[in-house]
């Protein structure tokens, strides 16, 4: 089965209102930003998607990518590891005037969340966050004389991940530190969309590199030379 779709726009296309979201990327590393700015330029068009929940490892930077979802009002909850980076605007603006909810998680937590809802596992417990604010309401356990926190499986409609290579089928590879949360969340996700820098013929890649089997994959974009967030940021440019 072919998997490419014929540009960005198309390739987000389907995703609704209300919908939850995993944005790959630690920071710039790995971000899918042409998918991203597809999603604003539709909702600037349309209207749709708003009402979003959006799950990444922080709350945006600048005015580029999730801080681009951000100021466009299309977000109504994010969930994040770190709201505060370095240039929260977007995230902090809307969070103190009451527009955005936040739900944080600790980082590895936030991983581990992500990677049991791809594996079918419910529910977890961690040491992480016992006795803290993030703890509250959470069923606790003693195992062995310690307290854990359980923590539920973090799923999504929809993830958008960036990938270096692909083929026809849907099989990944990923450039370094641009790997991150992106095989977990295709995993967690009921549609995965990813953007990737190359794109060939099923077969053409070395089945012991395959970093995500395109089982796990619903639609492929190819964007040669994508944009990175770190750039556009000391550019000062506005999605």
């Amino acid at each position: 089965m072919n998997k490419l779709s014929s540009s960005v726009e198309a390739a987000v296309a389907d995703i609704a209102d209300g919908d939850v979201v995993m944005i790959g990327g630690f920071g710039g590393a790995g971000a899918p930003i042409e998918l991203i700015h597809a999603l604003v330029e539709r909702f600037r068009k349309t209207g749709s998607p708003k009402n979003l929940t959006v799950i990444n490892n922080n709350a945006g930077n600048g005015a580029i990518g999730i801080a681009a979802l951000l100021y466009a009002g299309m977000v109504a909850k994010m969930v994040c590891s770190f709201p505060r980076s370095t240039d929260p605007k977007a995230f902090t603006d809307l969070y103190l005037a009451g527009k955005i909810e936040l739900e944080l998680v600790p980082q590895g937590t936030l991983a581990e969340r992500i990677r049991a809802a791809g594996a079918g596992i419910p529910a977890f417990y961690t040491p992480s966050s016992y006795g803290t604010l993030v703890a509250e309401g959470k069923p606790i356990a003693e195992f062995d004389g310690k307290h854990y926190v359980q923590e539920r499986w973090l799923k999504a409609d929809v993830a958008l991940i960036k990938a270096e290579l692909a083929d026809t089928k849907g099989n990944l590879t990923y450039h370094m530190a641009a790997r991150n949360f992106s095989p977990l969340m295709a995993m967690a996700a009921k549609v995965t969309v990813v953007q990737a820098s190359k794109v060939v013929e099923a077969g053409e890649i070395n089945p012991e590199h395959v970093v995500t089997p395109g089982i796990f994959v619903n639609r492929i974009v190819e964007v040669q030379n994508p944009q990175q967030e770190e750039v556009l940021l000391r550019e000062g440019v506005v999605a």
